[in-house]
């Protein structure tokens, strides 16, 4: 038995465009549908998503058999966390509100086993290695890793190089929700100014020889960070297309009532 590919990680590596969606609904069969659309990854939210390890492990466990690649985001970056959601085969991490390059050099270490790291051991357990049917798992494990780093603060973003230097970090994922609201711009995650940082952000992160992602479900906004370097961007939410959809299908049936009675001379 192999251990997986991270084909995720190899794409941003070679700085190939991966587009990704953000699977909030909590559902694995939500998730199973979602990985038959198309997008290059997907992102399974434990941080603002009803979402746990079992929710999680479903989830990963749905999707395995499509070519979408699963990104799961923790509640926060914690050893703990991270060390339950490898052990079901998490292979690419998104951690959240990573403020510095100490926090980041943790987040690192907590996905290494020692020397190297913190990981606790417990492959014989856990779906990552098969439950130990994948030879040399314990080595080779972190080679199929990818670690994004979340920087959505304004010291987040002050300490950008020294974070995108660490070694171990893949990547890193600009939060414009949390970046603007840090900035004193709440709710306004499409300002100007907002853009110019994360631009900035974008090629700071790729001067260090870093993959760099974004959320932008704008399209004009997501082609502005594609063409200042990004190579993962969510383009979309599972929630926010399930509610406009279904708004607009609604509003759709009920204007045409509308239309027909007033044809008719009725209300």
């Amino acid at each position: 038995m192999s251990l997986p590919q991270n084909t995720f990680k190899r794409a941003l590596r070679e700085g190939t465009p991966q587009f990704g969606l953000w699977a909030a609904l909590a559902d694995a069969y939500v998730t199973e549908l979602l990985a038959t659309a198309g997008f290059d990854w997907l992102l399974i939210d434990n941080e603002h998503a009803p979402n746990d390890v079992r929710s999680t492990l479903a989830q990963l466990q749905a999707v395995a058999a499509y070519a979408s690649h699963p990104v799961v985001r923790p509640i926060r970056s914690d050893s703990a966390l991270i060390k339950q959601l490898l052990d079901i085969g998490a292979q690419t991490l998104l951690l959240p509100m990573i403020d510095t390059a100490e926090q980041a050099a943790d987040a690192v270490a907590a996905t290494r086993y020692p020397p190297q790291g913190i990981r606790g051991v417990g492959s014989a357990l856990a779906r990552a290695s098969r439950w130990n049917r994948i030879p040399d798992y314990l080595n080779r494990a972190a080679e199929e890793l990818c670690v994004l780093v979340q920087v959505e603060t304004v010291q987040g973003m002050e300490n950008l190089s020294a974070i995108a230097a660490v070694h171990g970090v893949d990547g890193v994922f600009f939060g414009p929700a949390d970046l603007s609201a840090s900035m004193g711009l709440l709710g306004k995650p499409g300002d100007a100014s907002v853009r110019d940082a994360i631009r900035g952000g974008i090629e700071s992160a790729r001067r260090a020889g870093k993959a760099a992602g974004v959320l932008a479900p704008d399209r004009a906004i997501a082609a502005e960070y594609l063409a200042a370097g990004a190579t993962f961007v969510a383009v979309g939410t599972d929630t926010g297309l399930l509610s406009r959809a279904a708004a607009d299908l609604a509003a759709l049936y009920k204007q045409n009532l509308q239309v027909e009675a007033a044809a008719k001379g009725g209300y």
